[in-house]
């Protein structure tokens, strides 16, 4: 009796198994995790970097600082869903881009995604994130002297043609992640490219009447950094797509280096100047945060410890010696901490990686093939954003002007952009 039943229900169970094994099961704890980790990378943008930005800039022009933070987050979210992600997610190109015309407006995200358990429209969104921040960041090198409206031309163009295509090529499957590159939450994609987008920039837009730059909030900018350092765990541990060890291991390591920095910034600022500022202490904290950035989740704690130092001390001499020696005007440094951070955590990626954490090893580890792999990472981001960057500028100078009028810049932009003004007094 008991063998009929069984050989009953065999023919259930062939229909049955297949289905379910092709149906993507929803893992409720890693869609909470990433829903958290953007909502993290949100607040990283606004408030975060227009109240760090807003901070360190004058008084007369702080609301148009925290202005460009805002729009810019609202112009990328619009061209991430009508195309950027297709550019940086959709089927591979000659390993250059993605299909543009795949997901138009999210046209075709459904389901479960079979890997990390969670929507696929989440997938969008958490990268949507990482596309907004990296066009605000390049904001930093301008202020003071831009067209409101020559910023927004730039952050339409931009967020279409240079972030997007890089993203592909490290993450999206393009031909440094076929190389091996290690970008764990993006050094390269991020950092590097709108360091060298805001130098390239600021050089074409020329240097401020008024060059010199005395941080009018200083408890705004400490502020602004540390939220940025609270949303950064969204940043690198939720690029781990899971909540498991590899986000741990980010997490933590984003803490330790950037404690690291913050303090190695703090003593040489107080060897070399005299005195340890805030600001220059905040600064250290941005200096971590970037760099530690593509290693969160391939380095030891350890291995933390030696990125955020050593990028954090790069990117000190960088603004404090290397802008005055070489002239040009990166008005909030976006070059010296997210371009050099960026690019000196992208190199010691390539020497620290950690087998034992996730697989791949660096030069310490016995794979010295890896250092010369994150060098073409740094060298073609470099290249191809600062090319870009270039043409995008120079589009927006002939559609409306790069530089608001002389006296509207030493009136301030609130007045001659906004027509507003923070301080009512």
């Amino acid at each position: 009796m008991r063998r009929a039943s069984l050989w009953a229900l065999l023919p259930l169970l062939t229909v049955a198994v297949p289905a379910f094994a092709g149906e993507a099961k929803l893992d409720t704890g890693n869609t909470a995790w990433m829903l958290m980790a953007s909502a993290l990378v949100v607040f990283m943008t606004v408030p975060g970097l227009a109240l760090f930005y807003g901070g360190l800039d004058k008084s007369k022009s702080i609301l148009n600082t925290i202005a460009m933070s805002f729009v810019a987050f609202g112009i990328v979210t619009i061209t991430w869903l009508a195309v950027g992600y297709s550019i940086a997610y959709g089927d591979d190109l000659g390993q250059f881009m993605g299909n543009p015309f795949q997901y138009l407006f999210g046209k075709g995200i459904t389901g479960i995604n079979a890997d990390t358990g969670y929507p696929a429209l989440l997938d969008l969104m958490f990268q949507l994130t990482f596309a907004t921040i990296t066009t605000a960041l390049v904001s930093g090198s301008l202020v003071g002297r831009m067209k409101f409206s020559a910023w927004i031309i730039f952050c339409v163009l931009w967020s279409i043609v240079v972030y997007p295509p890089i993203a592909h090529w490290v993450w999206g499957g393009g031909f440094l992640s076929n190389h091996g590159a290690l970008d764990f939450a993006g050094g390269t994609v991020v950092h590097i490219n709108a360091g060298i987008a805001g130098l390239v920039a600021a050089l074409i837009l020329g240097k401020r009447k008024e060059p010199q730059l005395i941080p009018n909030n200083v408890p705004l900018v400490a502020l602004g950094a540390g939220i940025l350092w609270f949303g950064w765990f969204g940043f690198n541990a939720g690029s781990a797509l899971a909540a498991d060890t590899i986000a741990v291991y980010a997490m933590l390591n984003t803490t330790v280096a950037t404690s690291a920095a913050m303090l190695a910034w703090m003593f040489v600022e107080w060897m070399s100047a005299g005195k340890p500022t805030v600001v220059g202490i905040s600064s250290g904290i941005i200096a971590g945060l970037v760099a530690i950035t593509p290693a969160a989740g391939f380095v030891n704690p350890v291995g933390a410890i030696f990125v955020g130092a050593i990028a954090s001390i790069f990117a000190y001499f960088a603004v404090a010696k290397l802008k005055a020696a070489l002239g040009y005007d990166d008005a909030l440094d976006v070059f010296g901490i997210h371009g050099v951070a960026g690019i000196v955590g992208a190199i010691l990626t390539g020497v620290f990686a950690d087998p034992a954490v996730n697989e791949s090893a660096g030069l310490l580890y016995g794979n010295p093939k890896q250092l010369l792999i994150q060098l073409e990472g740094v060298i073609v981001t470099l290249v191809y954003s600062g090319i870009l960057t270039a043409i995008i500028v120079l589009v927006a100078k002939a559609l409306t002007g790069l530089r608001v009028k002389e006296g509207d810049e030493i009136e301030g932009l609130d007045s001659s952009q906004h027509g507003e003004s923070a301080y009512n007094l």
